[in-house]
């Protein structure tokens, strides 16, 4: 039997009003675009030609009253602390901050919380300590906004806390929501919340207090800020919005927020930077990793960048990254991020393990059925969220995987897009000692001895979910196009849906009916991937019968099983090597041809 082919969904073509709209638009690009929700001429303008698609920071709620309490103690020379998060996207955000406050005066210090330690989140023992630095601000980044708690022992040792987070946000059974008592509250998710953009990532929402302290200070006029906010005295400050950017494409898309609307702006802004990188750190990282900056785009940090600054957190402390950022010069820089590099490795090499052990205790559980829950007191805690990825994506079914500690046990869940895991585990708070996400991800803390009543609970949510399903991964395929069409100038018209990413895939297209032009040849180790080269028998007009290459990474199980006649969907990408450039096709899944199934 040759391996399973995942589900095709092909996009319904596009209307013709739509094409009418967009007439001087590329049929290709417009029906991409209206794939991924984007229809409106001004806003495909703005897609396609990187038109500015900032907005008005104070329209967000808090942000006001934030700007207010910042500015005051800056002003008084209050010490402020910046409370971050362990993974790319909360380091950054935290760097971010801290760089941005700095460079208006204040006095400001930044903390992670340890992963293993601390874990995720605020915790009182940490706010304790702070409060005894005589701090008297603390401003949350990432996280904080599922810790009422918390937030409360802060404001009872005499701290002013502001949150700011993009995690969701906790709604009870009747959809009433419980914010933390903070003097501000940032989240664009808010009830009521008139900011037009809700998915920006932490560091993101931490780029939007800069910039609102940078609109206050420059009292631009059209801008609402608090009518007794007073001009700051200091010296003029040179901090310009360029100057973080980096950083906020850099959590951008390591956090796997949507490439679109105001996040799409903002890392296609900030790959400029990271291509030509002031920050010594950033340069120091490219040179480990070999990796040439004018060649950054959203997979290199999505694959190369963002790894190694999890990598941190994951495995040592997140504090190495942070330093890596905020590195001053190259001495300083080189040597973090050798270390980064070689957590990294260590990162890979644990995942691998940790993913057999988890297989083998889904395959000798009879209880494993919608949904997946596995624990060991050898699991890293660092590394159960890509363990509890690999799982979904092999599986196809939500997975949740925890470090087992003496009384409690420190998870991350990864879902499939049919079953939201955080309201799955708000429906499980009862037995849960923290936790919060998103749709697809999550972290969460259980006490040992309730982890066979969670998994029988999240067991009996899975079946009223998905029960009747049939639960297979799909393929979204933008469009079905011949491959005589494809072409350098089909390549141009692609590259214009750059940078892409989660919420904006690489556009997948399909050919049907190809024929192998000669045999596949398995390549890279223990042969998992598949060298091709396919043709139309049915091509017409110049490029009628022309043989293009393929690459099928980790599907070089289909090399002895194809069929005569194959459909392909893939990507179009170029393929560099011995300085020639040519096009190639990289396979995302292969089916039998239609006469052959």
């Amino acid at each position: 039997m040759p391996p399973t082919s995942k589900r095709w969904d092909i996009a319904p073509p596009v209307p013709h009003r739509q094409l009418d709209r967009l007439s001087h638009v590329h049929s290709l690009i417009v029906q991409i675009l209206f794939n991924r929700g984007v229809t409106d001429p001004v806003e495909v303008d703005a897609f396609l030609n990187g038109r500015p698609l900032f907005n008005d920071p104070f329209r967000m709620l808090g942000m006001s009253q934030a700007v207010e309490r910042i500015r005051h103690a800056i002003r008084l020379g209050e010490s402020i602390v910046i409370y971050g998060d362990f993974d790319a996207d909360g380091v950054t955000a935290t760097a971010l901050l801290v760089q941005a406050l700095r460079a208006f005066g204040a006095q400001v210090t930044p903390y992670i919380p340890h992963r293993v330690d601390e874990g995720y989140g605020l915790n009182c023992d940490a706010l304790e300590r702070i409060a005894g630095w005589d701090a008297r601000l603390v401003i949350t980044v990432d996280c904080g906004i599922r810790s009422p708690i918390e937030v409360a022992h802060g404001n009872a040792h005499g701290l002013d806390m502001i949150v700011t987070d993009h995690h969701s946000i906790f709604r009870d059974e009747d959809d009433v929501e419980h914010l933390p008592p903070a003097l501000a509250v940032i989240n664009p998710k808010r009830q009521g919340d008139p900011y037009p953009f809700k998915d920006l990532a932490g560091v993101g929402i931490a780029f939007k207090l800069a910039q609102a302290l940078m609109i206050a200070a420059k009292r631009e006029p059209g801008v609402e800020i608090p009518d007794d906010a007073e001009r700051l005295d200091d010296e003029p400050v040179t901090l310009e919005e360029r100057d973080l950017l980096d950083l906020v494409a850099l959590g951008t898309v390591a956090d796997l927020a949507p490439l679109l609307g105001e996040n799409r702006f903002l890392v296609q802004r900030g790959l400029a930077e990271l291509k030509r990188p002031r920050r010594a750190g950033l340069q120091a990282m490219m040179e480990e990793a070999r990796l040439n900056p004018a060649k950054v785009d959203a997979t290199a940090i999505g694959f190369v960048l963002g790894p190694r600054l999890n990598a941190a957190g994951r495995l040592a402390t997140a504090d190495t990254s942070y330093r890596l950022l905020t590195a001053p010069d190259a001495m300083t820089a080189r040597p973090l991020a050798d270390e980064l590099g070689r957590l990294n490795l260590e990162r890979q090499r644990l995942t691998q393990e940790m993913v057999a052990k988890a297989k083998a205790q889904i395959e000798a559980s009879p209880s494993a059925g919608n949904v997946f829950l596995v624990s060991d007191e050898s699991f890293n805690p660092g590394v159960v969220g890509l363990v509890a990825g690999r799982l979904t994506e092999e599986f196809y079914r939500p997975a949740l995987v925890a470090h087992a500690g003496p009384d409690e046990a420190h998870g991350s869940a990864r879902s499939i897009a049919e079953f939201n895991i955080t309201s799955a585990l708000d429906e499980c708070r009862d037995l849960l000692r923290r936790y919060g996400g998103h749709a697809a991800a999550a972290g969460f803390t259980v006490a040992n001895e309730n982890i066979p009543l969670l998994q029988a609970r999240l067991e009996e949510i899975a079946t009223r979910e998905l029960g009747g399903q049939e639960l297979s991964p799909s393929l979204s395929i933008d469009a079905v196009v011949s491959l005589s069409d494809i072409d350098w100038a089909l390549q141009g018209l692609l590259a214009q849906v750059e940078p892409c990413g989660y919420g904006n895939r690489q556009p997948v297209l399909a050919t049907a009916g190809l024929e192998l032009a000669a045999p596949p040849r398995l390549v890279g180790q223990d042969g998992q991937h598949m060298k091709l080269s396919v043709r139309d028998p049915n091509g017409t007009g110049p490029s009628a019968r022309r043989v293009v290459d393929a690459i099928a990474f980790r599907l070089g199980a289909w090399a002895d099983q194809l069929p005569r006649r194959i459909d392909l969907a893939y990507t179009v990408e170029v393929n560099e090597y011995n300085g020639e450039r040519r096009l190639q096709l990289n396979v995302k899944d292969i089916r039998p041809a239609a006469e052959q199934r």
